[in-house]
Parts: C-alpha cells; structure tokens; sequence
C-alpha cells in the first residue's frame, strides 16, 4: 500500500492494471472506459479544469507541476478547504471537470468534503494523501472518490487518472438544471440598428445583473459586433458551428473573448466566410451557450432563415428592431402576423431613433401599423452613436438619454428572476 508513485482506482467494472511505475486498485463504479493518453489533443476536445484544493503548499506544487504536463491540463490551486461545507454549492458553480483534496492537512474534513461534493455534483473528485491508510481508502471509495493518489506523483500515473476523468467527463458531466435567458435581437429591416443595441444591451445586463451574460454575433455572413465594442478575436461564431459535433462548454469559452464590461463575446468572422451553418448547429450552439452563461443576447440582424431554430423556439424575449417609418413599420407589421402569433415567444417591439416631432407618425399610428403599442423608443442621438462607433466605447457605460433607455430595458430583464445573495466563499473563491 505504501509503494510510491501509485494511484488506487474506485472502479468496480474494471480489471486492475499495472502502468509500469505503480500499482493500481480497482473497486466499486462504473462505466470506465480507456482512451489513449497519447492520443492528439485539439482545440477544447480534452482540455480539463481542474481545481486543486492543499493546504499544505509544497505538496500542491508538486501535484500541480505533476497536472501540468499532461496534456490540456488546467489547473487552479487553492490554498485552502472551503470555511465550511456550506461553499460547496460556490464549487461547484466553477464548473471544474475534476477536483482533487488533499487529505493529509485535515483527513476528517477533507472526507466530508469529498462525500459533500460526490453527492451533489458530477464532476470526478480525486484524494492524494502520502499516507494510504487502507481504512482511509474504504472511507475514500464510500464518500465517491474516484482516484486515490500517493505522491511523488509520476506523470505517466497522472496523465492516465486524467485521461479517465476525461472519458468519464463526456459522459457525467451534466448541463445546468435550467439554461439562461436567450435575448434575440432582430431587425426588421437592415440597418435599422440592431447591433448598436444588442451591443449595448448586452453591457447594460452584465452591469446591471451582474450575472454571467454571453454576446454571439449571428450576423452573418460580417456581423460588427466585435468592431461596435473594440476588440479583435481569434476566433468566431463559425468556428463553434464549424465544430457543432464537438462543441462542449470548454470547447465554447476557448472560442470567447471577455470584454472590459464583464461581457463574453462570440463574435463574427472578420473575414468573409464561405459556410453554412446548418439550424442543427445553431441549436447547439445555443444549447451550451445557455448551459454556460445566465444571459445570452444573440444579434441576428435581419436574418429570417433562422426563424426555425432554437432562436425563435426557445427565446426568453426577442426583440423586433425597427424604425417608425413607412418601409419599416409595414416590415414589422408582416414580421409580427407570421412569426408572432399566439404561442410564439415573447415579442418587444423597439422603435430605434425615435424623433417625435420630426417624423410626422404619431405614436397611433405606429401602433396601428404594429398591432399593438412599442415597449422601447430609443432616441435619435447620432453623435452619441457615431462617438461609440469611433472610440468602441459602449454607450450604456456612459450618461446619455439612448443609455438611460437601454439600461431600463437590461433592468427590466434581471427583475424578472430573483438574484439569490452570494455567500461569502473561502479566500480563493471569491
């Protein structure tokens, strides 16, 4: 029990193997499954978070150089247990696909952690412990722990507990209970300004919730939602539906840019691109999108091919761009009567570059034409738009009257669904 460089496996199905620099213990799960270790790895396909959790820093370091020549391996060390088991529900929120603790610092709690997390979670947990205690294996194995590792951690024994974590991961790991809100904003007409909203929708929510909010830019084929907000991406939407087979959470945040507004962005290729994206990919795109982030506002543009896809199925709100002139009043009325009927997801009608006085329809008429009255009339600011266009500051981080409209319109998202108070997590989770 005390040879070095041995990992136990709680793995019932299985027949024990020897890896040529230890031992291992198989006993009690299921569904294992072996993948080569030295299989190639690419973009998200078996990259793994992982979260290790010792007190005692030596040996973290030197389980942490161990994880970090596997391939894919991402680890963030932790310096501490959790104050209580009250913060496993603040662990799990971090979506790490294997978590592994320390069991020498304090064993008791170090079990209770691991049963607490095994019980209310799927991601795979590990124990390293110098001192494997055959007794401490039995209480290891009961609470859920799936590998038992004993340092000095050689990297052969690592990369293959990695690689089941990894063949279990795809089959484990479940998605969120309940996706986030899907924010679609189409135009009625081109140009009628719907990436300067969604842009600037998107920043108001983040800011206003303070909730996990996601911006993809489905106008494509030259969506500019990443030149609205003054960033350059590597990646884009067409890469994620490009890759819809295996599109996974981590495979999506590899292909986001973070925004200094606390926004993600999945934008539109910079280049023109000669795709199709077929609506079984966009539903899946939208499927983790939703798994991943409370809000994911989706621009569209004018596009009315995606009119059969999870965009206008599953929508929380979709938000009809238009203008209160003729051509754009008449688009919107014959968008409302086909697409907009009963059953179909909530509608808002936003009146963008709304003057009053200076248009000659009155408010009546608009509502005539659209069936029912406008729920936002953003002003007409055209310096204010043109400022935000050639400095790629967004106007909802700033005071304007269109910044004020567009801040009511993420306040009155948010208010919908009670934000829970955040517990106070242990020092490294904050």
């Amino acid at each position: 029990m005390a040879e070095s460089n041995t990992t136990y496996q709680f793995l019932s199905n299985a027949q024990g193997t020897t890896n040529g620099t230890g031992s291992s213990a198989h006993m009690n799960s299921s569904n294992s499954t072996y993948v080569d270790p030295s299989s190639p790895d690419s973009i998200g396909s078996a990259a793994l978070s992982i979260a290790l959790i010792g007190p005692d820093e030596p040996r973290r370091k030197e389980a942490a150089a161990a994880l970090l020549k596997c391939d894919g391996a991402e680890v963030r060390e932790y310096s501490a247990y959790p104050a209580s088991l009250d913060e496993v529900p603040r662990l799990l929120e971090q979506r790490n696909d294997v978590i592994i603790i320390d069991l020498d610092s304090n064993a008791e709690f170090a079990l209770e952690l691991v049963e607490s997390l095994c019980s209310n979670g799927a991601t795979t947990v590990m124990v390293y412990s110098s001192k494997p205690d055959p007794d401490v294996l039995v209480r290891c194995m009961r609470a859920g722990a799936r590998e038992f590792l004993t340092p000095p951690f050689a990297h052969n024994t690592m990369a293959e507990a990695m690689v089941r974590a990894q063949s279990r991961r795809t089959v484990t790991r479940l998605p969120r209970k309940t996706g986030g809100r899907l924010l679609v904003f189409l135009g009625a007409k081109g140009g009628a300004g719907v990436t300067t909203l969604a842009c600037n929708f998107a920043v108001a929510l983040a800011q206003e919730s303070s909730q996990s909010t996601l911006l993809i830019d489905l106008d494509l084929p030259l969506g500019d939602a990443a030149l609205n907000l003054g960033i350059v991406t590597e990646y884009s939407t067409v890469n994620a539906l490009q890759e819809a087979g295996r599109l996974d959470a981590s495979f999506l945040h590899k292909l986001l840019i973070k925004h200094s507004s606390g926004v993600h962005v999945l934008a539109a290729p910079g280049k023109f691109p000669q795709f199709h994206a077929t609506n079984e990919a966009i539903d899946k795109l939208m499927t983790v999108a939703r798994q991943e982030f409370d809000n994911v506002v989706v621009d569209v543009g004018a596009r009315l091919d995606l009119t059969d896809t999870a965009l206008f199925k599953d929508a929380f709100t979709i938000y009809l761009v238009t203008q209160a002139g003729i051509p754009e009043l008449r688009n919107s009325d014959r968008l409302i009567s086909q697409f907009f009927t009963v059953g179909s997801p909530k509608l808002e009608v936003v009146i963008n570059r709304y003057e009053p006085r200076a248009l000659g329809v009155s408010d009546e008429t608009i509502t005539k034409a659209l069936t029912r009255p406008a729920s936002w009339k953003i002003p007409n600011d055209y310096a204010s738009v043109r400022q935000m266009q050639n400095t790629a500051t967004p106007l909802a981080l700033g005071d304007s009257p269109i910044s004020r409209l567009i801040k009511q319109m993420a306040t009155s998202i948010c208010g919908q669904r009670a934000t829970q108070p955040k517990k106070k997590g242990f020092r490294l989770f904050g």
